[in-house]
């Protein structure tokens, strides 16, 4: 099994997009006043911000040419459920739904959960949370991640992923040159 371990923000989600569920939201309760004032009560369309359809289209690319399947590690599976995602995904254009979300750190080690985020680690946070989803599933033969957070080992005193994507730019994500072909490298 191939799997990429996908951050939204800043990948697929870049910085132009961000903020957009603030003016959806706004519209979604001016079309139904009597609705929920929860934003977790609307429907998933109103609660994320948009893809970059670039970006979309060239992780397509990736999913067709290596077969690999999505598992979210993005924070944003904190804001929806994984069927919730999946719609998201198709909605914007993406040709898989993500199969899982990467356990959340508290569900394994709640002590480090709560001094990397206090301390701001969230490189850290991912790091271990991405290590978890492996050890528990040994049927993953390729895998990389991609994230606009430095998950390298160079950067994490040698404890980051040996198999990671850096997208450094927020505003480019995964359309930056060269990513797409150090996807690939990981993957086949």
């Amino acid at each position: 099994m191939k799997v990429i371990f996908l951050d939204n923000d800043g990948v697929i989600c870049l910085s132009s997009n961000w903020g957009g569920r603030s003016k959806k939201w706004s519209r979604y309760r001016s079309e139904n006043p009597e609705s929920s004032r929860e934003l977790k009560d609307a429907p998933v369309t109103v609660r994320f911000d948009d893809f970059d359809k670039k970006a979309v289209s060239i992780l397509n690319e990736v999913l067709q040419e290596t077969g690999a399947e999505i598992v979210v590690s993005s924070d944003w599976k904190l804001h929806g459920n994984l069927e919730e995602l999946g719609e998201y995904y198709e909605s914007q254009g993406i040709i898989k739904k993500p199969i899982a979300t990467t356990p959340d750190l508290y569900d394994f080690d709640e002590g480090a959960a709560g001094l990397y985020r206090w301390k701001g680690w969230k490189e850290k946070e991912r790091i271990l949370e991405i290590q978890k989803y492996l050890e528990l599933n040994p049927e993953i033969t390729l895998w990389v991640a991609i994230d606009d957070l430095n998950m390298s080992p160079e950067y994490n005193q040698g404890h980051g992923l040996k198999n990671f994507v850096l997208t450094p730019r927020s505003n480019e994500g995964i359309k930056q040159s060269g990513i797409k072909e150090k996807l690939l490298e990981y993957l086949t």
